[in-house]
């Protein structure tokens, strides 16, 4: 016992002195800056900057997407949940272009059987982003 008494007095006196140092340091005033209204705005990060992966899903490579490709329509299969806004934002954070205008279409899923067991395949989400002309995405590079 007599250990955390020993213990406490040194606290006591430690928190004494830093009182007195406190009472003894002069107070100054907090000098605020004014600042431009220019330099509060900012720009915004798109909001799917780190998430346009989940956004596009992939470019839907077809005979019809490729003959619209050469007018500047570019065709990607989309997230359900997302919307027109969410898919401009997810092309200028990968492609760092602007588009002019986004369509977005439901597609149904396809009646498929196997045997007698009978079901469909998942619905999904088309969007037909629509860039300037003379802009250009690399959208069938690799295929």
């Amino acid at each position: 016992m007599a250990i955390l008494k020993r213990t406490k007095k040194t606290e006591v006196e430690e928190t004494a002195v830093e009182k007195k140092v406190v009472k003894d340091a002069p107070v100054k005033k907090a000098v605020m800056q004014k600042s431009k209204v220019g330099e509060e705005k900012k720009a915004k990060k798109a909001v799917v900057s780190g998430d346009a992966y989940r956004v596009l899903v992939r470019p839907l490579v077809t005979e019809k997407s490729a003959r619209l490709a050469s007018d500047g329509v570019y065709t990607f299969q989309v997230a359900m949940g997302v919307d027109k806004i969410y898919v401009r934002q997810a092309i200028k954070a990968l492609y760092n272009v602007d588009p002019v205008r986004v369509n977005i279409l439901n597609q149904r899923g396809k009646e498929v059987r196997v045997g007698r067991v009978s079901g469909s395949r998942n619905h999904w989400r088309k969007a037909y982003v629509i860039m300037e002309k003379g802009q250009h995405l690399d959208v069938y590079e690799g295929v």
